[in-house]
């Protein structure tokens, strides 16, 4: 009678129902694929640096993307700060970072995020964090592909 408390004239049906949470939470116990899947690593995120040479982040994407590596282009307009907390939330294993001063140098810095979130907790402060720069390296661009792919290796396989 469901049916008929939104029409004029009774309308038999059938159905069923089942709350989302136990669905969730039967898929999680029984660990099906469909919820497996969600813990899957986030894209590469290039950072944007320098909003006039979007189309040389574009480049370094399409580089990523055409090895077959899941990667974005950040689009907003935040700083850097709040790119990498893009990046966090988006569970992104690596950025890619080109500022001017990389672009002249021909280099673009891969930042592992995994690996900096693990040594984060051996530093005690934000000076020698900058200091360090755990888990980032500076490469050529001609490498930053084969450079991602190591760190993606070295996470997932």
């Amino acid at each position: 009678g469901l049916v008929g408390r939104f029409r004029s004239e009774p309308v038999p049906a059938t159905g069923f129902s089942i709350g989302v949470s136990r669905l969730f939470s039967a898929l999680r116990l029984t660990k099906s694929p469909l919820v497996e899947g969600a813990a899957k690593p986030g894209p590469v995120v290039v950072l944007v640096l320098d909003r006039e040479n979007i189309a040389e982040y574009q480049a370094l994407v399409t580089r990523l993307r055409a090895e077959n590596i899941r990667a974005e282009l950040y689009l907003g307009a935040a700083g850097m700060k709040a790119q990498m907390k893009y990046a966090d939330r988006r569970r992104a294993p690596a950025v890619v970072i080109q500022g001017s001063n990389e672009r002249e140098a021909g280099e673009v810095q891969i930042k592992d995020l995994i690996e900096g979130a693990r040594k984060a907790e051996a530093i005690a402060s934000n000076a020698e964090w900058k200091a360090s720069r755990p888990a980032q390296v500076s490469v050529p661009v001609e490498r930053m592909v084969e450079a991602v792919r190591e760190v993606l290796t070295l996470h997932f396989g």
